[in-house]
């Protein structure tokens, strides 16, 4: 089935998920979310990708958040499906074994910050905007940033984010450690591009065993990570002399 909001290319290893919903911004509609999840799992089992890079580029935003004229038609149960779904194609990323790239090309809002979140690397143009700014209408995404974004930034700069509903730009993502790097907006491309391609040079299940191992640390104690690390070490050494 063809993407209506998106495209996929691959190049050297690397593999481009390009959200292009066909103007301005990409809203996170129940079909975007969908389809973000469609392309997701197609990249994941593509043997000729190792990396995965998402974003809006060149348009003007990453991803604007949910479709606000949607969100407000939503009873209780319309909601609780909405942000389920969200949580799903987090999760999906999350546990993908490919290192996924955010390249934050423009405007990220809401949900478009959640999204954000759940790539494993996030370089920014200098042109970024982001914001949650969902409490100046009374909502919230259901996609778990109020769960996250203390995990990133701590929970006195996550505070600032919800409460105050403030955007901030590239150097204050930069500072708050929201983002990784900051590119110049003339550069961003190809930058983004060269450093997919030098990850997506690494053998596939070191990256893999590296991201597993990393996003396990934020729910085990050190000594039974180190354990699984011994553990995963002994497995790699396996593969690589069969």
């Amino acid at each position: 089935m063809p993407y209506k909001k998106l495209t996929i290319q691959t190049q050297n290893r690397v593999g481009y998920l390009t959200m292009a919903s066909g103007s301005r911004f990409n809203k996170l509609t129940i079909n975007m979310l969908g389809e973000l999840r469609r392309a997701v799992a197609e990249l994941a089992a593509n043997q000729q990708v190792s990396c995965i890079v998402l974003s809006g580029y060149p348009g003007e935003s990453f991803a604007v958040g949910a479709d606000i004229g949607q969100l407000r038609r939503f009873g209780p149960a319309e909601a609780f499906s909405f942000a389920e779904l969200g949580q799903g194609l987090f999760a999906d990323m999350e546990q993908c074994e490919k290192p996924i790239i955010g390249a934050l090309n423009g405007i990220a809002m809401g949900g478009g910050c959640d999204l954000a979140l759940a790539c494993d690397i996030r370089l920014a143009s200098d042109s970024l905007a982001i914001a949650h700014p969902g409490g100046k209408i009374g909502i919230l995404t259901g996609f778990c940033g109020t769960q996250k974004l203390p995990r990133l930034v701590g929970r006195n700069n996550a505070r600032e984010i919800f409460l105050t509903t403030d955007t901030y730009d590239a150097a204050s993502a930069l500072r708050m450690g929201l983002v990784d790097r900051v590119l110049p907006a003339a550069e961003f491309w190809p930058a983004v591009v060269a450093y997919a391609e030098r990850i997506a040079r690494q053998p596939l299940p070191a990256l893999a065993a590296a991201k597993r191992l990393v996003n396990a640390s934020q729910d085990v104690d050190l000594k039974n990570g180190c354990l699984l690390e011994q553990a995963t070490v002994t497995a790699l050494a396996a593969v690589s002399t069969t």
